[in-house]
């Protein structure tokens, strides 16, 4: 070959490297380069298999592309597994689908019979409604509805009324030393002290009563002051922070949904248990015991949970919600301190789960060609935690490229 010739054949070879690298940069190639037999993405994937910690260790893991609407992705994806706190994205989706995203945690201070001479002749009720954010400036402004409708004595009652959820105080499944919080639909500051904070402010504010107990509201009842606050105050916490007692708050809101007093877990199943019907799959397959993964008789499958970030995807109603109360990887929440490297930070939103010997993560990814990916990925028999954590680190860097 001349020289000049192979000059001018650098010269194309580079202008072509240039331009490839231009045309991915572009979206108009493949995003992953393709190779017999298969392509260097899913050989990527499969070295990540061999990893040591799957010697002595079980796996779950999907990969779906919604962008393409394919499967991009699945080792033994349909093996039951303990979700951990991944089980909140269940919990979240669902709740959003029948609640709305504009449903509101409300507390009510009603009372029956009248008010004389400052006297109120009759019973004052505090209705629950499991919002677990209800703090001292909220049971102000109801003593302070007292004293604007001129009451100082309450001649009868003071009652809380819990119905709106069973008598049962801990979760189905949940071990002894869990140390989870008594779950009551009247919450002060997260503690089940609500009637015991009233009581002391009314002392405070000169208003007597007879005496104090548990009883359901009569429905005649008139409606004296109310406080509620968007369901948006209750998600965020509950995904950012991992928060059980607000997964279970939303948990047993979507159980009252059905209109049944003293709803159980039951209830909140039929409705997850419809939604999974709908998307395709048999409820018999799975078991979901409470909302916040803590139990040990949760056991739903990788696909199933990709199935509950796909339905999210697809309906804009809830859809935005939901993926902002997600943690981002580097960024905020549970995964601030992971995956902080250029390729993974902020472009991983994913749920985290821990419990002993397990440990997950499921959510979305953005991949280096712009596509959006749904994932779930569950690590059941780690010795320790941390290892199972770096596995799905990489495992997240490698659907970022």
């Amino acid at each position: 070959m001349k020289k000049n010739d192979a000059r001018a054949g650098g010269r194309a070879i580079r202008w072509m490297g240039l331009l490839v690298g231009c045309l991915i940069g572009w979206g108009c190639l493949p995003a992953f380069p393709v190779e017999e037999g298969g392509n260097v993405w899913r050989s990527g994937m499969d070295s990540l298999l061999r990893d040591e910690l799957l010697h002595t260790s079980q796996l779950g893991l999907c990969v779906y592309d919604l962008t393409a609407d394919s499967l991009l992705y699945a080792h033994q994806s349909r093996q039951r597994m303990r979700p951990a706190s991944t089980e909140k994205i269940v919990t979240a989706v669902a709740a959003l689908s029948e609640l709305g995203g504009t449903f509101r945690f409300t507390t009510r201070l009603c009372h029956t019979g009248e008010i004389r001479g400052g006297v109120l002749r009759g019973d004052l009720y505090i209705i629950g409604g499991f919002d677990p954010c209800f703090g001292r400036g909220d049971l102000k402004s109801f003593v302070d509805a007292l004293a604007q409708a001129g009451v100082d004595s309450v001649a009868g009652r003071l009652c809380a009324d819990v119905s709106m959820k069973d008598t049962l105080q801990w979760g189905w499944g949940w071990c002894w030393d869990d140390e989870m919080p008594v779950l009551t639909p009247l919450l002060y500051k997260e503690e089940d002290v609500f009637m015991e904070r009233m009581t002391e402010m009314l002392s405070e504010s000169g208003i007597g009563y007879a005496s104090v107990g548990r009883s359901r509201c009569p429905a005649d009842a008139v409606l004296l002051a109310e406080r509620s606050r968007p369901v948006r105050d209750v998600l965020f916490p509950m995904m950012k922070e991992s928060d059980n007692l607000y997964a279970e708050a939303l948990f047993y809101r979507l159980a009252a949904h059905s209109g049944k007093p003293y709803a159980s877990r039951k209830e909140a199943w039929h409705y997850i248990e419809r939604l999974i019907g709908q998307m395709g799959y048999d409820p018999e397959k799975y078991l979901v015991a409470d909302g916040s993964g803590v139990s040990l008789y949760n056991y739903l499958t990788p696909e199933l949970e990709v199935a509950f970030l796909k339905y999210a995807y697809r309906r804009p109603e809830i859809f935005p919600l939901f993926y902002e109360s997600l943690p981002v990887a580097g960024v905020d929440g549970t995964l601030k301190r992971r995956m902080r490297g250029a390729r993974t930070k902020g472009r991983i939103r994913a749920k985290t789960g821990t419990l002993e010997g397990v440990s997950t993560l499921a959510g979305y990814a953005l991949a280096g060609n712009g596509h959006m990916l749904a994932f779930c990925i569950m690590n059941q028999g780690v010795e320790r935690v941390r290892d199972a954590q770096e596995f799905q680190d990489k495992v997240c860097d490698w659907l970022c490229r």
